[in-house]
């Protein structure tokens, strides 16, 4: 199972940006705070197991299907109120 992170910024993070922001980096100084920021929070990044994966591209591929029958039913019974409306298509 996934362990579970609490979603907030490190120490050294919360650092940086106010170094960052007493010194008034210039543009490249902010692309490089930037990068470090982003390489920070991808390092807290958890990838599922093999068994997470895949029983959560179960859950969506059931939830895509349903949701298509459910549009599907809807366009079958918009279409037969339209034909009843308006008399039978090309006719």
């Amino acid at each position: 199972m996934a362990r579970k992170v609490i979603d907030e910024p490190s120490e050294e993070i919360v650092a940086n940006a106010k170094t960052a922001r007493e010194s008034k980096r210039g543009p490249f100084g902010r692309l490089s705070l930037f990068i470090k920021q982003v390489m920070a929070e991808l390092r807290k990044v958890v990838t599922p197991t093999r068994k997470e994966l895949v029983s959560y591209t179960g859950v969506v591929l059931v939830f895509v299907v349903i949701m298509m029958l459910i549009v599907s039913a809807f366009d079958w019974v918009f279409a037969l109120a339209v034909t009843w409306v308006f008399g039978t298509p090309g006719g």
